[in-house]
């Protein structure tokens, strides 16, 4: 046995327990980070070979790892851009040089231009889905992927471009001399209106006109003031009832279904007529028209499957943005960077990117934030224990120190 090598083996373990002080460090130092995961060190023996007369002490090695995969609880907020995610995943954020990262700090806010970012200045990513457009999600990377600005959503004109009505018309309505025609609104049986939008967002309200012209038989006409915006009268816009046993007073099958004309200023216009009815009951019209005038954005909100949507002022919901979620295979092999952020490597495998509730990942809870996992009263006994073991190790390199005065003392 060598002096030198119970000194080599002391200086080793008294390493190993600083690095394990470090790591408690660490996580008491963010025991109130949001996302942030519980760094642990763990001890593995390096074991010289020996013979059988004598020992040759090795010494400790020591492995960081991090607690990633392991959830912290949930706090709730009042604000919606504050997200937690709730299974597997992690949000994907970009820094200011471009770089993409995935994190569990959900602590997002717009800044001065509208981004959203959390607390460490990384920005939050997502996919464009204004106008209807479907997420351009490319699994295996972060192509397709935009910032989230919500000023993006502000004072957006959209043109109306359908609608989706359901009606009954009255069976009991006597039929109509002079039907509707190109001329203007002449004797009707009906009418109501609506409210759509042209290209820039001027409100265009439209006059729906409808016309007992036989039995079961109505024309059915759309103006906007006196102009007439629909065929006149013809097969186009002559709707039948199916009143039999079977039909039970909906559209017969020879009806026409629909209505196509453009909005005055805006865009071809639909309206979906196949619910509409021939009951015994009043007239009734009820439509959800698209389309919305600009205005200015209230208030944000993010559901479950992270489509943020934009709540004008003026009552308007629009869906701009869908939040992507990320994986890798291995997430406890994740590189830790500034900012509590995780960058992937070979360990952990390749990143998956896709949507909250798709693919193994979880869901996304809006007005919350994951806590820390680390658990206080843990890290303080590894702290002791830590301790304990720096002055045992100490006390074994102080020996060693102290036999190896006595044998230079021998010369003397």
């Amino acid at each position: 046995m060598s002096l030198y090598g119970v000194m080599r083996t002391g200086v080793s373990g008294m390493n190993a327990q600083s690095n394990k002080l470090s790591t408690v460090s660490d996580n008491i130092a963010n025991v109130n980070t949001v996302g942030y995961k519980r760094a642990s060190t763990e001890f593995s023996s390096l074991i010289l070979k020996s013979g059988s007369g004598n020992y040759d002490s090795g010494a400790v090695e020591t492995t960081v790892r991090y607690a990633i995969t392991d959830p912290g609880n949930l706090q709730f907020t009042t604000s919606t851009t504050d997200l937690a995610v709730q299974g597997n995943g992690f949000f994907v954020v970009q820094d200011a040089n471009g770089n993409n990262f995935l994190t569990r700090a959900g602590s997002f806010v717009p800044d001065s231009t509208g981004n959203l970012v959390n607390t460490a200045g990384f920005q939050l990513m997502g996919y464009n889905i204004q106008n209807g457009a479907a997420p351009n999600v490319a699994a295996n990377g972060f192509g397709g992927l935009q910032v989230i600005n919500v000023n993006q959503m502000a004072l957006q004109a959209s043109p109306s471009t359908k609608a989706t009505v359901a009606a009954n018309l009255d069976p009991s309505a006597a039929n109509v001399a002079s039907p509707l025609a190109a001329a203007g609104p002449g004797n009707y049986t009906s009418k109501t209106s609506m409210v759509t939008y042209d290209n820039i967002g001027n409100a265009v309200t439209l006059d729906v006109y409808a016309a007992k012209t036989g039995a079961n038989t109505w024309d059915i006409e759309v103006y906007n003031g006196a102009s007439l915006l629909t065929g006149g009268p013809s097969a186009a816009t002559a709707f039948s009832f199916d009143v039999t046993a079977a039909g039970k007073g909906a559209l017969a099958a020879a009806s026409p279904k629909t209505l196509a004309f453009n909005v005055p200023g805006g865009s071809a216009f639909t309206m979906d007529l196949s619910a509409m009815t021939q009951v015994a009951s009043s007239f009734d019209f009820k439509a959800t028209v698209d389309g919305n005038a600009p205005s200015a954005v209230e208030k944000v909100n993010i559901d479950s499957k992270g489509v943020v949507t934009a709540v004008l002022k003026n009552g308007t919901q629009l869906p701009s943005f869908q939040v992507a979620l990320a994986t890798v295979p291995s997430p406890d092999h994740l590189t830790p960077e500034v900012g509590n952020v995780y960058s992937p490597n070979l360990e952990s495998g390749n990143v998956q990117v896709g949507l909250a509730g798709q693919g193994g990942l979880g869901t996304i809870q809006s007005g919350a934030l994951e806590d820390s996992n680390v658990d206080l009263a843990s890290e303080l006994t590894d702290m002791i224990s830590a301790q304990r073991g720096f002055t045992a190790n100490s006390k074994s390199f102080q020996t060693g120190a102290d036999l190896l005065d006595v044998v230079v003392n021998l010369k003397r």
